[in-house]
């Protein structure tokens, strides 16, 4: 069975850890997403397919334990913080 985008998006830069209390919440997992589709020159999917995607994969957005690692980790932050840059 092919990987979906958003699995390989899963794989490439979240890291699990359930035993955390402070993971990644909604918009914060979309916004990664975003950085990571943009790095991979894709087109990200709207919000609410996103949303299904994640879903599809078992993810829950409210309650994920995911943590953001990798290059889509790093444009993230520097894009939601431009003054440290």
């Amino acid at each position: 069975m092919a990987t979906s985008h958003f699995q390989q998006f899963l794989e490439e830069a979240t890291i699990l850890d359930p035993s955390s209390d402070s993971t990644l919440g909604p918009d914060c997992l979309y916004g990664l997403y975003v950085s990571w589709a943009t790095l991979h020159g894709m087109t990200p999917k709207p919000d609410q397919a996103f949303r299904a995607g994640m879903l599809r994969c078992g993810v829950d957005v409210h309650n994920s334990r995911l943590h953001m690692t990798g290059p889509a980790a790093a444009d993230y932050i520097l894009s939601s913080y431009p003054a440290v840059a």
